[in-house]
């Protein structure tokens, strides 16, 4: 709509400026050609001014254009609860202000690491991000933030795109700050208005809902996926996973390992000690077996205590080694009221035949094999 408006206001001052140089060359057709030079300067005139009208609707239109897609982006910050969507929808918005060439939000999670995303930056350069408020028990309205480097740093032999500045405003809820949203400039010249502060305020408070509102759906979807004895990744939550996981491999011709495993005479341990302090020995392995998969790996509990980990990316070798360091863990030293306990397992390796129930399926077959030969081992599947 903003395009035909300036397009018909320009097509309305060249009409303008037709029929004036046509009333011109009437009049100075009348008067004889003394006044050609002045016709020329009148032409020019209304020229230069058409330019520049042209031009001021143009820097319009683009700026209309602009705070149209930013209000697009906000609007539709409501429309999905999945954290992930909201702050990419969020980081969008902020990355369209005039002179931002990346942004990053922070949430702070409670019992955790904070949730941060990014938009134009490198993982080290949003690591090294420490944005804090003042001492004291103040709070900023917003923080500017200017980087100075050394000379060789910004020669012309020194690394490119540095930031050299930065804009952050806190995200206000009704439940208080739960984290903030910064924008940042590459340009040596660039410097933060009153003007940006606002647009990045009023970001600020309309992604504030949206973002506490997914955050809390993520929180409560988290606790559902967990097995409430033992904090791993329930059975609902395994299977699911493995399902997304196997389709992944397959699609990207990529790796997949999965072990499974439960303690060895385990029902002994549950007739010995009763049900209730069985618990407390699931309870604490399961918290030796967190300690040692990597950050990549899923681990669950299958049912009883029968236990999964779930190995994207990995190998035969990769489970092999898993394994070992599980056993370990779990051996090393006593489990309360038990002593030592051992562990057997089944592993197996995704085939391009395999989809998640038959994965599944052989490296159980594999665990039953390791307790038929005598428990306290690793088995492949077939």
């Amino acid at each position: 709509m903003t395009t035909i408006v300036v397009a018909i206001v320009a097509g309305a001052a060249a009409l303008g400026l037709l029929l004036l140089v046509f009333w011109l060359i009437r009049g100075g057709a009348a008067r004889g050609s003394g006044s050609d030079e002045r016709l020329a300067e009148l032409v020019a005139d209304m020229n230069n001014r058409m330019e520049a009208m042209v031009s001021d609707l143009s820097e319009a239109l683009e700026r209309a254009q602009e705070e149209g897609r930013r209000n697009r982006m906000l609007g539709e910050l409501a429309g999905t609860i999945d954290l992930d969507e909201v702050l990419t929808r969020t980081l969008d918005a902020a990355g369209a202000m005039p002179g931002v060439d990346a942004a990053l939000a922070r949430l702070d999670n409670e019992g955790g690491q904070p949730i941060i995303a990014t938009l134009g930056l490198t993982s080290d350069e949003a690591q090294r991000q420490a944005i804090a408020g003042p001492p004291g028990d103040a709070e900023a309205r917003s923080i500017s933030l200017v980087y100075q480097y050394p000379p060789e740093m910004i020669s012309n032999d020194g690394p490119a795109n540095l930031i050299h500045s930065g804009l952050a405003v806190p995200v206000q809820t009704e439940s208080g700050q739960i984290g903030f949203i910064a924008v940042f400039s590459r340009s040596r010249a660039h410097s933060w208005s009153d003007e940006e502060v606002k647009e990045l305020e009023e970001l600020a408070l309309r992604a504030g809902p949206a973002i506490e509102n997914a955050k809390r759906f993520r929180e409560a979807r988290q606790l559902a996926d967990l097995d409430a004895l033992t904090n791993l990744h329930n059975r609902r939550y395994f299977h699911e996973t493995l399902g997304r996981e196997v389709a992944r491999a397959h699609r990207y011709d990529r790796h997949l390992a999965l072990i499974v495993f439960d303690l060895d005479d385990f029902k002994a341990v549950n007739d010995r000690i009763g049900h209730l302090a069985g618990d407390s020995v699931l309870a604490d392995a399961a918290e030796r077996i967190r300690d040692v998969v990597r950050s990549a790996d899923i681990a669950c509990r299958v049912g009883g205590d029968e236990f999964a980990v779930i190995l994207p990316e990995s190998t035969l070798a990769d489970a092999d080694q898993l394994y070992r360091r599980i056993q370990a863990a779990v051996s090393a030293r006593p489990l309360a009221l038990v002593g030592k306990l051992h562990l057997s397992a089944g592993v197996a390796e995704l085939r391009s035949e395999d989809d998640s129930t038959s994965l599944f399926e052989r490296a159980d077959e594999a665990l039953y094999r390791a307790k038929n030969a005598g428990k306290d081992q690793i088995v492949t599947a077939v």
